[in-house]
């Protein structure tokens, strides 16, 4: 494997992170503490406590999953659809570096940086609401399957998107009404029975579940399907992206 390559990408995207901190890191960490003191202090005064977890605390795992999920897929997506929109990328395929040495630099990058601002947010949860962590291992886990996940999923994204307009279309309109969706404000428990099933339907649920497990061991599905659920999106990425680079989907044209 061509380590050299693969360290070249990772630390020029990550790199790219520390010129636009107040961008890349301040703008998603103050937007995720504005929704503690509005949701967390203000109305989760009001509210009695779900599944026996108090209600600033029940939103944490929610909210630092939103902001995984939407950086994730804008680092991956920025990354490799601005040596896109310059021609650079061309530099980087004719380089000697295969297609999976190239996916763990931008993806890689993408996935750290994610995983940085997550406990970056944790943090400052902390400043705001009390809250324990029962599963710290397996918390930290999900928190990076959750990153390389949608990072690859953003990888594609970059590739597919035509334009910046584009890059910015799936994390608006259908990521971040998923994650708004998906249990992140309350518990698929407190739906009525339909809205519960149609719940199952919402991959983000699993996601925001088995994150919150990892916090307070409730969930209001399995662990091992969230596990599952996650994995198997993650193989659907992996097999997207392998099937761009074989057939050179919007790289070589």
């Amino acid at each position: 494997m061509n380590l050299t390559g693969v360290r070249a990408i990772y630390r020029f995207e990550m790199s790219r992170m520390w010129r636009t901190l107040l961008q890349s890191v301040a703008a998603p960490v103050i937007t995720t503490a504005l929704y503690f003191i509005v949701f967390g202090s203000a109305i989760g005064s009001r509210i009695p406590s779900i599944d026996g977890v108090g209600y600033g605390a029940f939103i944490v795992p929610g909210l630092v999953m939103l902001s995984l999920l939407t950086q994730s897929i804008s680092n991956a997506s920025f990354g490799i659809y601005m040596p896109r929109f310059t021609g650079t990328v061309y530099e980087v395929l004719s380089a000697p570096i295969s297609p999976l040495e190239i996916v763990l630099g931008y993806v890689g990058a993408a996935a750290t940086k994610s995983v940085l601002i997550g406990l970056l947010i944790l943090g400052t949860a902390r400043l705001f609401v009390d809250f324990s962590i029962a599963h710290p291992v397996w918390m930290f886990g999900f928190l990076v399957l959750t990153s390389v996940t949608f990072s690859l999923f953003g990888f594609v994204i970059g590739i597919w998107a035509e334009g910046f307009e584009k890059l910015q279309l799936v994390p608006i309109l259908i990521i971040t009404p998923l994650v708004f969706l998906g249990g992140t404000f309350y518990s698929v428990s407190m739906l009525p029975p339909l809205w519960q099933t149609v719940s199952l339907f919402n991959p983000v649920v699993y996601l925001v579940s088995g994150f919150r497990w990892s916090f307070y061991g409730v969930a209001d599905v399995g662990v091992g399907t969230s596990l599952m659920m996650t994995a198997l999106f993650l193989v659907l990425c992996l097999v997207l992206v392998r099937v761009i680079f074989r057939t050179g989907y919007r790289l070589k044209t």
